[in-house]
């Protein structure tokens, strides 16, 4: 008799079963998340984007809800060692389980604007930002103050990895990715669903915990070197710095971010 669990066997039996992308390619088309609720994040919101499973044996117990998913759905995995992990992962922090899953197309703002619900709203244009940590420790923060979606420019090549999902902890697939159109036309069109939007500087803003926010607000950050466009800022309606000590010259983006993100959820 085999004393392979039930898992693995099925494991064997279905590992080349699922569905597949067709025309696009697989590397277009999926992405490698690694880390415990990165990977539990998506088969929370959207289980049939998961394509296939690695996990280290200790995992098994934690991650039974997901491995009878897999058998339900004909969906392969596989037990490896920690070494196969961090290979599969190219990270040490693969916390014991890594997953292919379907990319998240970014909706168009139009779209994202039509299924907006009145009210409070804050989210995020991020102009240039590309660092995978600071991009996970932002949709982090971003996630716990409900911001409602990470805005993309036109052209940008920012795209989620497995690095920045592991980082954000499962922030990742609770803040969509909106592509936006031609800069002044993005611009009047969230203008005319009601969003103030402000420039984040590292100086000659307002001073970010004396100003009054509006309930709707964009936040537009800069990239991690070189900052804000300048003639994005002068677009903007506002432009607000924080204040500190002067022993730094700035924060970074990410830590930035969850200032801001804070002030506008504390405002009123």
């Amino acid at each position: 008799m085999s004393d392979r669990s039930p898992y693995e066997k099925f494991q064997s039996a279905s590992a080349g079963d699922g569905p597949r992308g067709g025309a696009r390619s697989q590397r277009d088309a999926e992405l490698r998340i690694h880390g415990l609720n990165a990977v539990r994040a998506v088969f929370e919101h959207r289980p049939q984007a998961i394509r296939k499973l690695y996990l280290a044996e200790a995992r098994i117990p934690q991650l039974q809800p997901l491995l009878k998913w897999c058998v339900a759905n004909r969906v392969g995995y596989r037990v490896v060692d920690p070494a196969d992990l961090q290979k599969l992962a190219a990270s040490a922090h693969h916390e014991g389980v890594v997953a292919d899953v379907l990319r998240e197309e970014p909706a168009s703002l139009t779209a994202w604007l039509r299924d907006l619900p009145a009210g409070p709203c804050c989210a995020l244009w991020l102009d240039g930002v590309g660092n995978p940590h600071n991009l996970g420790a932002i949709l982090r923060s971003a996630a716990h103050f409900g911001v409602r979606a990470v805005l993309i420019p036109k052209h940008s090549t920012l795209a989620l990895s497995g690095a920045a999902a592991r980082v954000a902890e499962g922030g990742a697939e609770a803040v969509p990715f909106v592509r936006l159109g031609r800069e002044d036309n993005a611009m009047a069109q969230l203008r005319g669903a009601g969003f103030s939007l402000a420039a984040t500087v590292v100086r000659g803003g307002s001073d970010l915990f004396s100003t009054k926010l509006p309930q709707r607000l964009v936040y537009v950050l800069g990239a991690e070197g070189e900052g804000m466009d300048a003639e994005l800022a002068k677009a903007c309606d506002m432009r607000l710095s924080i204040p500190g000590s002067g022993a730094v010259e700035s924060l970074n983006v990410a830590a930035a971010t969850a200032v801001l993100l804070a002030a506008w959820a504390r405002r009123g």
